[in-house]
């Protein structure tokens, strides 16, 4: 049976490693005041590039995400991953702003490919964000599908017809709504990330050898739309490039850009795409070429942060 003077040493250790552990990831407690843009990504393996590239100076953990505090390109960044799909980005993103005073947001990550005129590797800077699978399912009738009272915003895909997000109107009334789709990013972001054609190279092949058939490209304009599903189906992806003639599709950016707008926010999305959200002629083609987007994207943004600062 353990002495007082041997609990009493091992009560000692577990402090010390409580403390070194609180040292380590200190927890937010007060807001910081540095004016900061927030880079962030969905999954670790977007923003390892740009976490590299930084010059961290300290981490803070918010809502058990570890905010990366420090410099890039000769701005006051903090560094951090949202977390998959729309719930979790907009979670993260709003406890960011509480947490930070926010200049500005730059997203960085993949998407699935849906203007059939680009491919695999290129970087999408859309002009605006929209959700695009708050919907209504609609009741099946003998002469198809019945929206009821809803009034049909967008062409519909089978029973699914997509509905604006209600989104609070910003100075306005509280508890006033105002029904909105699309979520512009900021003109002055989008003005510098158009000055970036030529002037970042885009890995065409993968660390294994794996290369794609053309140079990528940057593309910088049109549209982006999210939700909360991993597309990976050709007649689907159709239907998004006919209905909103959208460049890429992913699961966070609309989120973002959502949330951004309440607080008053300026953002910008770079996209890279991993895969072509079932367009493809064989198999998903994220497995091979993720990790080439991300790091297409994330030199993107370098590029972008490092010109802006110019």
């Amino acid at each position: 049976m353990p002495t007082f003077s041997h609990r009493l040493l091992l009560l000692s250790i577990c402090a010390i490693l409580l403390n070194a552990c609180a040292t380590t990831h200190p927890v937010a407690t007060t807001r910081d005041t540095t004016p900061r843009l927030a880079v962030i990504s969905a999954f670790d393996a977007e923003l390892t590039k740009l976490r590299a590239a930084a010059t961290i100076t300290g981490t803070t953990v918010v809502n058990g995400r570890t905010h990366y505090l420090g410099t890039l390109e000769g701005h006051d960044v903090v560094l951090l991953l949202s977390g998959y799909s729309m719930v979790n980005a907009a979670m993260t993103t709003q406890a960011l702003f509480d947490h930070f005073t926010v200049k500005g947001v730059v997203f960085s990550g993949i998407a699935g490919g849906v203007n059939p005129g680009l491919q695999v590797g290129d970087v999408t800077v859309p002009a605006q964000w929209g959700n695009y699978q708050e919907s209504l399912f609609a009741r099946e009738t003998s002469t198809g599908f019945d929206p009821g009272r809803f009034e049909p915003e967008h062409k519909n895909f089978g029973m699914i017809f997509p509905r604006s997000s209600s989104v609070p109107v910003v100075g306005g009334v509280p508890d006033k709504l105002e029904k909105r789709f699309w979520f512009p990013v900021d003109g002055a972001a989008l003005k510098s990330a158009e000055r970036l054609a030529g002037r970042v190279k885009l890995n065409r092949c993968t660390a294994g050898g794996e290369c794609l058939e053309k140079e990528p490209r940057l593309v910088v304009g049109g549209n982006g739309v999210s939700g909360p599903t991993f597309v990976d189906n050709a007649a689907y992806r159709q239907w998004t490039w006919e209905t909103y003639k959208a460049d890429a599709l992913d699961m966070e950016t609309a989120a973002v850009a959502h949330v951004a707008y309440v607080n008053r926010v300026p953002y910008i999305a770079f996209r890279s795409l991993s895969d072509l959200a079932g367009g493809g002629k064989g198999e998903n083609e994220e497995e091979i070429f993720g990790k080439l987007a991300a790091d297409n994207s994330a030199a993107v943004v370098i590029e972008y942060l490092k010109q802006s600062k110019e």
